[in-house]
């Protein structure tokens, strides 16, 4: 395979890459929205485990939003890219402006999302953690992250792509990847996608509600 129709087909072949986890008590599928919540849907609807999301914000770097110097993640966990702070001369006070600016929009999209409904209880769980692609692995590490703190059982990543030297990356500090399409030249998530539009707020609510 060269490219997916849409996150829906992404989502149907992890899932065939996931059939040993059907139907078990202690998997929960968490998507990272909005992209990873449809192809998360897909894997969940074919386990017939639960579906739930876990909310991260890439720290974009002012001028270069799509170049990130670190994430945050629900809970409040943050990571950086050194490198990248280093090379743009990122200073403190901007650092927590764009925190405090992304922190906003993610508890903004936990309270959309989640209204009042408790989060679930992870401890000793087989989370599979689910994006439609991990471009500079920000957002997935300090989920990663961010999730160990919750004691699992075991932390599966399941992207549908990422470049070749960012799996074996994640690979070091997930349980286990599942990337079907590693390339050597990655360019963007959206370019191994036939279509690939912006995933909704009314859409991921709909997803969420439909298991």
């Amino acid at each position: 395979m060269e490219k997916y129709i849409d996150r829906h087909e992404a989502g149907k072949v992890l899932a065939k890459a996931l059939l040993s986890y059907q139907n078990r008590q202690d998997v929960i599928v968490l998507a990272l929205p909005r992209g990873g919540v449809p192809v998360a849907h897909e894997i969940a609807k074919t386990l017939h485990v639960p579906l739930d999301i876990f909310v991260v914000r890439k720290l974009g770097v002012p001028g270069h939003e799509e170049l990130a110097f670190g994430a945050v993640a629900s809970g409040g966990t943050v990571t950086y890219n050194d490198d990248v702070l280093q090379y743009h001369h990122i200073s403190e006070p901007i650092i927590k402006q764009v925190i405090h600016a992304e922190t906003q929009e993610l508890t903004r999209r936990e309270s959309v999302y989640r209204g009042n409904k408790p989060y679930p209880d992870l401890k000793n769980k087989v989370i599979i953690l689910v994006d439609d692609g991990i471009a500079t692995g920000a957002t997935m590490r300090t989920a990663i992250k961010a999730l160990r703190a919750k004691h699992p059982l075991l932390i599966i990543v399941a992207v549908p792509v990422a470049e070749k030297s960012t799996c074996e990356e994640i690979a070091h500090i997930a349980d286990k990847i599942i990337c079907p399409l590693q390339p050597t030249l990655f360019y963007a998530v959206g370019a191994w996608y036939d279509s690939f539009p912006q995933t909704t707020d009314a859409e991921v609510l709909n997803l969420l509600k439909s298991l």
